[in-house]
């Protein structure tokens, strides 16, 4: 009984998951048919009154019927906005690079290089870890480094953007996050005793995510697994740049 009721779950799950993306499909015919410019001011009000699905529906309506509109690009601009706001982030991350594929030169390109980076961040985050407290720096962080990219992207080629300064504060956390990556892998190689791989990553965060308050924890782990595969010059090396920059470390004393 048990084993049918599951059964029974997973069909009427499967029948839902076709019925909304059946939904989706037919979302745009369900938008009046005015015109291009009639359809933005709604799609604009819908945006400024926090109603952004409603808002996908009305910009996708205006993408598929007016692709090579006068106001194309603004449309695309503000669904990138819309997919963000309303948490889709694959639709959000797939229209920006076909905009960046197709619009290199484009004016505004900072902004769709920063949207991007903003839903990829988006996706590391988790209200249920936070409130808990649990450290989740071990997880993928491939979404960090896409953000990562495309930040440093608008600090590159366009340090003049007015989204240069958020980008350029939104870099130090992430490098952050990205060397906490790099130090539990560390610390998994520590265990399992691969020494070797343990000092590469250490020297890793040493190298590209100086300064960050990971760089004690890498040098640390550096000076401990060259002692175990007994390279003297490399552990004398780690620790004269440990003490030089952290004094009171206890490895100094």
């Amino acid at each position: 009984m048990e084993k049918l009721s599951i059964k029974v779950f997973l069909l009427t799950l499967v029948m839902l998951l076709t019925a909304c993306s059946s939904s989706d499909e037919t979302e745009v015919d369900k938008v009046p048919d005015k015109s291009a410019q009639a359809l933005f001011v709604d799609a604009r009000e819908a945006l400024d009154n926090g109603l952004y699905q409603k808002a996908i529906q009305i910009l996708s309506a205006i993408d598929s019927r007016f692709p090579f509109g006068p106001i194309s690009h603004q449309v695309q601009l503000d669904l990138i906005f819309a997919y963000y706001k309303s948490g889709d982030s694959a639709e959000g991350i797939a229209l920006a690079d076909r905009f960046l594929r197709l619009n290199p030169d484009h004016p505004n390109i900072d902004y769709v290089y920063y949207m991007k980076a903003l839903i990829n961040l988006t996706t590391e985050e988790n209200l249920f870890q936070d409130l808990a407290g649990i450290d989740r720096s071990d997880r993928d962080p491939t979404a960090s480094r896409e953000a990562f990219k495309d930040l440093k992207k608008i600090l590159t080629d366009h340090p003049d953007s007015k989204y240069a300064a958020d980008a350029r504060k939104r870099l130090v956390a992430i490098k952050s996050r990205l060397a906490k990556y790099e130090i539990a892998v560390a610390k998994f190689y520590l265990k399992r005793e691969a020494w070797a791989s343990a000092a590469n990553r250490g020297r890793y965060v040493v190298e590209y995510f100086s300064p960050s308050d990971e760089v004690e924890q890498a040098l640390e782990i550096m000076v401990e697994s060259y002692d175990q595969l007994g390279l003297e010059d490399l552990k004398r090396n780690a620790k004269q740049v440990l003490a030089a920059n952290y004094p009171d470390n206890p490895l100094i004393q």
